[in-house]
C-alpha cells in the first residue's frame, strides 16, 4: 500500500517527514466524500454493527424479505379470524353473540399487546429480534391451535340434537384459548416493527430514497391486504374441504418457513439500534417538570433551557430535536437551578430532546384517540358480516360452487388490493400536481377520507340487513347483497389505515417509532374491545339473548339497528376528527411548524444557544 509519510532521501532533511503532494490530499478527500455519501445518515447499521452502506443495504433489495414474513403472518391471522366465530359455534359449542365477543376479545388482545412489543423492540431487543423471536412465538400458537382442530380429545363431542347441550370442557377451552392468545402475543410482537423496521430501509435524508419510503408504505399495504386475500380465499376453502386440522396446519407451515425467508436477508438490513424505554423517559419528563412546578421555577426564556452539547443527543442513537412553544409545563424538566451544578440525573433534570419527544408522544393522542371509531365498524368484518353471510345465498352463478362464508371478506381484500395501485401510480401524480403534497394529500387528509367513507359503510350495512329481514325468503337472498358494505369498509381501511402508517411513523422521533407504530396498531384492539362493549351493551339493554336485538338467530334479531348506531357514532367520530385535524400542527405539518424556536445546549458550565436566521440564512451560537 502506498504511504502518504515517508522518509526524506535527501540528506540535509534527514529527520524530517515529506509531506505528501497537494494532489494527494484532494484525491483521499475525495474518496472520502464519496464514501459519506454512500453512508446513511439516520443512524442505522448493517449486521456487523459498522455504518449502514446505501449500495449493499436497505431499500428495495431488503424490503421484500420484509414484506413476506407480513404476508404470512397476515394469512395466518385472516385464516383464523374469519372463521374463528364459526369454529367456536361449530366446534366448541358457544352462542353466536358469545363467540363474537370471545373472537373480539382475542383481536383485541392481539393489537394492544402491540405496545408491549414495540417497548422491547425500542428499549433492548431492536425491531429485527423482536421480529424473529415473537414469529417463533407465534409459530409455536399456530401448532397448538392445530393440535386443538385434529385431535378430537381437545374439543366437545359433536351435537345431534338442537339446543345443544355437549359443552366444551374447562380444560378444552383453556387449550384452544392458550393456543389464540400465543398468536396473540406473536402479532403483538411483529406488527409494531415490521412496518418501521420496512421504513427503517429508506434514509429519510436521501431525496432519492424518500419517495421509496412512502411508496414502501402503499406496498407494505398491499402485501398486507394480499395475505388477507389468500387468508380468506384459498385457506378457508381448504377449511371447509380438509377440515380444520388442514385449514389452522396449512398456515402454520407457511409461518414457519417465513421465519427463515426473514432471516435470509440479515445481510441486506439497515438496524436501528434500541435506545431505551421511551415510557422511561416519559414518566422522567412528567416528574422533573410536577418536581419543577412544585418548587415555583418557572419558564422565563428558551435560552434557560438544557441541552447536551455533544453532536448527538443524550439519547442514545438519536438526533436532537429544537424547541417548541407547545406544551410549556413540561418546558420545567429542562430548567437549570443552578448553572454551577451539571446534573446526569434525569429524574431531576432533562434536556430539550427529551422534552421534545415526550412534546411529540403527546401530541399524536387526540388524532390517535379521534381514529379509534373505525376499527369498531371494521371489528364487525369478522364477526357479524360473517354470520350474515353464512344464512344467505352463497352459490356462485349457475354452478354448485358454494363460497365458504369465511371468504366473503374478499369483497375487502380485493377492493384494497385494486385501490392501492390506482392511488399510488394513479392519483398520486395527478393530486401531487394539483396540491404539492409529495403524497398527493397529506395523512390527515386521507384519514379524514376514510372515517368519512366508514359512516356510509355501515349505514349500507344496516339498510342491506333491514331488506333481509323483511325478504320473506331470507335464505335465498344472494351474500353478493353484502358486497357493497365489505368494499365501502374495505375502501375506508386503505384510506385510513395508509395515511396512519404515514402520520405516526413521520410524527415519531428517532426513539419512539416502534412505540408509536404500535400505538395506531392498538387502535384496532382497543376498537373490537368497544365493540365487544357495545355489543354486551345492546344485549342488556334491549332483552338480553331471548328478546333482544342480538339474539341467538340473526333471523329473530335486530341487527340493522346495531349498524345504525355504529352508523351515529361514526358520525360524531368524523366531527370530532375534522376538529382535531385542522387544529393540529406537528413536526411534519406543512405552513405550520411547530419546530420553530431556538435549541438551547449547556455544558461544562456555561450554555449555549443556536439563535434564528440572522438574514444571512446562519445559525449563529451564542455562549453566556
Amino acid at each position: 500500500m502506498e504511504s502518504f509519510i515517508e522518509p526524506a532521501e535527501d540528506p540535509s532533511t534527514e529527520g524530517s517527514i515529506v509531506q505528501p503532494p497537494p494532489g494527494k490530499f484532494l484525491e483521499q478527500n475525495e474518496q472520502e466524500e464519496r464514501l459519506s455519501n454512500h453512508l446513511v445518515t439516520n443512524g442505522t447499521v448493517d449486521f456487523r454493527g459498522r455504518i449502514a452502506d446505501k449500495r449493499s443495504t436497505g431499500g428495495w433489495r431488503a424490503s421484500p424479505f420484509i414484506i413476506v414474513n407480513e404476508v404470512a403472518e397476515r394469512l395466518a391471522f385472516f385464516a383464523i379470524a374469519v372463521n374463528m366465530v364459526s369454529y367456536l359455534v361449530v366446534e366448541m359449542h358457544q352462542a353466536i353473540p358469545d363467540a363474537a365477543t370471545h373472537v373480539t376479545d382475542w383481536i383485541g388482545a392481539a393489537y394492544v399487546l402491540t405496545l408491549f412489543g414495540a417497548f422491547l423492540a425500542d428499549a433492548y431487543l431492536g425491531r429485527f429480534k423482536t421480529i424473529v423471536i415473537f414469529s417463533c412465538i407465534y409459530a409455536v400458537g399456530m401448532v397448538l391451535l392445530t393440535l386443538s382442530a385434529s385431535i378430537d380429545s381437545f374439543r366437545p363431542p359433536p351435537c345431534r340434537s338442537r339446543p345443544c347441550t355437549n359443552k366444551a370442557t374447562d380444560n378444552q377451552t383453556a387449550f384452544l384459548y392458550g393456543a389464540l392468545y400465543l398468536i396473540a402475543l406473536g402479532t403483538g410482537g411483529i406488527k409494531p416493527c415490521v412496518s418501521s423496521f420496512g421504513a427503517d430501509q429508506f434514509d429519510e435524508a436521501d431525496q432519492k430514497e424518500l419517495p421509496k419510503k412512502y411508496a414502501f408504505f402503499n406496498w407494505f399495504f398491499f402485501a398486507i391486504n394480499m395475505g388477507a386475500l389468500i387468508g380468506i380465499t384459498l385457506m378457508v376453502y381448504i377449511q371447509e374441504k380438509k377440515g380444520w386440522g388442514w385449514g389452522f396446519g396449512v398456515p402454520t407451515g407457511v409461518m414457519i418457513l417465513s421465519i427463515f425467508i426473514l432471516a435470509a436477508g440479515l445481510r441486506f438490513y439497515r438496524f436501528q439500534k434500541p435506545m431505551g424505554s421511551p415510557f422511561t423517559r416519559f414518566v422522567q419528563v412528567f416528574v422533573a417538570s410536577v418536581s419543577n412546578f412544585l418548587r415555583g421555577v418557572r419558564v422565563r426564556s428558551e435560552y434557560e433551557l438544557f441541552e447536551v452539547t455533544t453532536e448527538e443527543s443524550d439519547i442514545k442513537g438519536a438526533r436532537k430535536l429544537p424547541h417548541t412553544s407547545q406544551y410549556r409545563f413540561l418546558d420545567k424538566a429542562a430548567v437549570v437551578t443552578d448553572s454551577e451544578t451539571i446534573t446526569r440525573n434525569r429524574w431531576k433534570l432533562c434536556t430539550v430532546t427529551q422534552v421534545e419527544e415526550c412534546k411529540s408522544f403527546i401530541r399524536i393522542l387526540p388524532i390517535w384517540a379521534s381514529t379509534i371509531a373505525l376499527e369498531i365498524s371494521f371489528a364487525q368484518v369478522s364477526t357479524f358480516f360473517i354470520q350474515q353471510a353464512t344464512i344467505m345465498d352463497r352459490k356462485l352463478g349457475p354452478t354448485n360452487f358454494t363460497i365458504p362464508s369465511g371468504s366473503v371478506p374478499i369483497f375487502a381484500a380485493i377492493n384494497a388490493l385494486i385501490l392501492v395501485p390506482i392511488y399510488e401510480k394513479l392519483l398520486v401524480p395527478i393530486l401531487r400536481k394539483r396540491t404539492g403534497q409529495r403524497r398527493g394529500i397529506t395523512s390527515l387528509q386521507r384519514m379524514g377520507v376514510g372515517l368519512f367513507i366508514s359512516i356510509f359503510a355501515m349505514a349500507s350495512a344496516a339498510l342491506v340487513e333491514k331488506k333481509r329481514l323483511d325478504d320473506p325468503d331470507k335464505a335465498n337472498m344472494s351474500v353478493f347483497w353484502l358486497f357493497p358494505q365489505f368494499f365501502l369498509v374495505g375502501s375506508a381501511e386503505v384510506f385510513t389505515y395508509v395515511g396512519q402508517l404515514e402520520f405516526f411513523y413521520d410524527e415519531a422521533t428517532d426513539g419512539t417509532r416502534s412505540i408509536s407504530s404500535a400505538m395506531f396498531l392498538s387502535e384496532i384492539g382497543i376498537g373490537s374491545w368497544l365493540s365487544t362493549a357495545i355489543v354486551k351493551i345492546v344485549q342488556k339493554t334491549t332483552g338480553g339473548l331471548e328478546k333482544g336485538w342480538l339474539r341467538n338467530t340473526l333471523n329473530r334479531s335486530r341487527l340493522d339497528y346495531f349498524y345504525w348506531i355504529l352508523t351515529a357514532i361514526n358520525v360524531l367520530n368524523l366531527v370530532v376528527y375534522l376538529v382535531l385535524a385542522m387544529r393540529y400542527k406537528g413536526r411534519t405539518s406543512s405552513g405550520g411548524r411547530v419546530n420553530d424556536d431556538p435549541m438551547v445546549q449547556m455544558g461544562d458550565g456555561h450554555f449555549v444557544r443556536r439563535s434564528r436566521d440572522d438574514g444571512n440564512g446562519d445559525l449563529r451560537s451564542v455562549a453566556f
